[in-house]
């Protein structure tokens, strides 16, 4: 008899059960990572898969996971190249592709992503027919859309993490300016999750109480308190991050987890995520934005009116179209 037949006695035999909340990372870079361990950290999934092309830098990640897994609550963590691995995941989140180099728009990158995501989507879908595709890769909003015409997924499964980020470092800095917490700071921003993003400065708020109707000038040139620059701040600072580390990783992988959290415990907050908005403020063309949305088990269930002013509707209108000039001569 062996150690293991003397010290246990079975009483049934061992009965597969599949996983309930299994969430996959498709990509080990920085930002795969983060998210990764973001989602273990808060307990988010009973099994976790980590997929990459990179076979070396795949298994030292996935071992190093495991090797702390005594400190987690999630009891099984995998990782292979093959996407069998991933398989009846509840939320896919993709984070692989080429990175942006300093000083790149997201949008450069585009065609570039486009290709490595005409193998990893199909691979996803054949393995987790029914789960919820979230893209994080950029330039979020095009892959968004590339994600669900190769996908062949209704739309409310996939999202893009969007600026559920761009809302985040918004609030943040509102907090500093005001020297309130975040959470106690909302405001919201929508549209391109990129250099066109669009403040809503109609809709900013402490405690109820509307910022614009404090000060009417806000966000506006003749602010002689330069709220604007909190939304200059916010585009400006994954490009100042990735200047001073190389590339942007903690923040977008809480933001991920935070969206995860949302997904599998049906918890209908509503975030700023991308999505198909043909029809919404005017825009007439086939592209994912972001507005706010509701999220839960189903994935993304509704979408909120926002009520925006004439400038701030333009504002998006113009990303729309600056998106759909990119996306309509992609190779697909």
């Amino acid at each position: 008899m062996s150690t293991k037949e003397k010290l246990i006695e079975s009483v049934v035999k061992d009965v597969p059960v599949e996983s309930r909340s299994k969430v996959t990372v498709v990509g080990v870079g920085m930002v795969g990572m983060a998210s990764a361990m973001s989602v273990l950290l808060q307990g988010l999934c009973d099994e976790l898969a980590l997929v990459d092309v990179m076979e070396d830098k795949l298994k030292g990640e996935a071992m190093d996971l495991q090797h702390g897994s005594l400190f987690l609550k999630t009891h099984k963590i995998v990782a292979d190249k093959d996407y069998s691995v991933t398989a009846n995941s509840k939320v896919v989140v993709v984070t692989a592709g080429a990175r942006q180099q300093e000083g790149e728009s997201r949008l450069n990158l585009v065609q570039r992503n486009v290709n490595i995501f005409k193998f990893i989507i199909p691979n996803i879908v054949k393995y987790s027919p029914n789960c919820i595709l979230m893209v994080v890769s950029n330039p979020v909003d095009i892959l968004t859309y590339v994600a669900w015409k190769l996908s062949g997924f209704p739309r409310h499964r996939v999202i893009g993490s969007g600026t559920n980020l761009d809302s985040a470092r918004f609030r943040h800095l509102m907090g500093e300016k005001l020297h309130l917490h975040p959470s106690s700071c909302h405001g919201w921003i929508v549209g391109e999750h990129g250099d066109s993003s669009v403040p809503v400065w109609s809709g900013v708020n402490v405690a109820g109480v509307s910022l614009q109707s404090l000060n009417p000038n806000i966000g506006t040139e003749s602010d002689s308190e330069k709220w604007k620059d909190v939304h200059k701040k916010v585009v400006d600072g994954a490009y100042e991050v990735i200047k001073l580390k190389g590339y942007t990783s903690w923040a977008i992988g809480m933001s991920v987890a935070n969206l995860v959290e949302t997904i599998v415990k049906n918890m209908r907050r509503v975030h700023p995520v991308s999505t198909l908005v043909k029809g919404m403020y005017g825009i007439k063309d086939e592209v994912f934005l972001s507005v706010p949305c509701v999220l839960g088990n189903s994935g993304l269930t509704d979408v909120v009116h926002m009520t925006l002013k004439s400038d701030e509707e333009q504002q998006l209108v113009k990303s729309a179209e600056t998106l759909w000039s990119v996306q309509k001569d992609l190779t697909m």
